[in-house]
């Protein structure tokens, strides 16, 4: 499966395109009131993302947005977001108010998540230090060196493939307000070469004294993963723990029956797996009647059967 879809919100916000260069730009939304998606075009664009925001920055009272998401930059499949990020780190005095920003919102027909240039975004995070939300579509050159930042309240990267010392280097960092982390490990095809102990930062919880919403999802080692987490001290302050869209089977899931208490969890959830029914029904016997909410659905989770008996499982987000 591939993106298919614009975020609709951020940071509670409705999500509303800045309009165009001929489109005109009379009777805007109020500039608290949405969250503005500024986006040019990856291919043969008349206006580049730069050109879009100078726009933006003429024609909105910038001093009262708080979330911004950016959408399509040029050759968006060549080229990363570092001249986006220095755009949005150069403009930290016009943005007082911004609170929440999303970086690389394109669907499948503007660029596959794979194909996504980043670069290293963690300089959104120095110019903003009252930024509470970040988001990230795309891992391809992804950069993110271990960062202090009082204020981050919630972490989102969406990749086909996290490269390993990303990983590491939100682990490493010192985020003491994170509530909600969510991280799309991918796999190898598309760069997440991470491994089960490259989570040991974000598993130990030090660093993350507030995180109640831990998503390690979207995961070809998502078993092993499951292991991890049945041990890992984080989980005991946890109200969400969200393991879907990767390639789990019953020895994850026996994993994390076998291993801590997991009955003060609000939600769990494990859709998108290659589970057994009883495996389900386990699950769901076991937690439910402590009130968590569990889901066990496969959803589009197929595999491929080789006529020598070999598998092919898939995670939900790839190319």
């Amino acid at each position: 499966m591939t993106i298919g879809d614009h975020l609709d919100e951020q940071h509670g916000l409705p999500a509303f395109d800045f309009p165009g260069p001929d489109a005109p730009v009379a009777g805007l939304p109020g500039p608290d009131t949405v969250a503005w998606r500024v986006r040019g075009e990856v291919y043969d664009s008349d206006e580049d993302w730069h050109g879009a925001f100078a726009r933006f920055c003429g024609a909105v009272d910038t001093t009262r947005v708080k979330a911004l998401i950016v959408g399509a930059w040029e050759e968006a499949y060549d080229s990363s977001s570092d001249p986006v990020v220095e755009a949005l780190a150069g403009a930290r005095d016009r943005f007082p108010a911004l609170r929440a920003v999303f970086i690389g919102d394109m669907v499948m027909e503007e660029c596959e998540i794979s194909w996504i240039h980043q670069g290293d975004v963690t300089p959104v995070l120095a110019a903003y230090p009252e930024l509470l939300e970040l988001g990230v579509r795309g891992g391809t050159e992804l950069e993110f060196p271990a960062v202090e930042h009082a204020a981050l309240r919630r972490l989102v990267m969406e990749t086909g493939g996290l490269p390993a010392q990303v990983v590491r280097g939100v682990g490493a960092s010192d985020l003491p307000a994170l509530e909600h982390l969510d991280l799309w490990l991918g796999t190898p095809d598309y760069g997440g070469d991470s491994e089960v102990s490259d989570l040991e930062g974000i598993l130990s919880g030090v660093r993350f004294p507030k995180l109640r919403h831990l998503a390690l999802r979207n995961s070809e080692m998502q078993d092993a993963v499951a292991a991890a987490v049945a041990a890992a001290p984080v989980v005991a302050r946890l109200e969400v723990l969200d393991l879907s869209m990767g390639v789990l089977t019953d020895e994850g899931a026996g994993a994390l029956l076998a291993g801590q208490p997991l009955t003060h969890l609000t939600t769990l959830d494990l859709h998108h797996n290659y589970l057994s029914d009883p495996m389900r029904e386990r699950l769901t016997d076991t937690l439910r009647p402590s009130g968590v909410e569990v889901d066990v659905d496969a959803d589009d989770a197929d595999e491929d059967r080789e006529s020598d008996g070999t598998v092919w499982r898939y995670v939900s987000v790839g190319e």
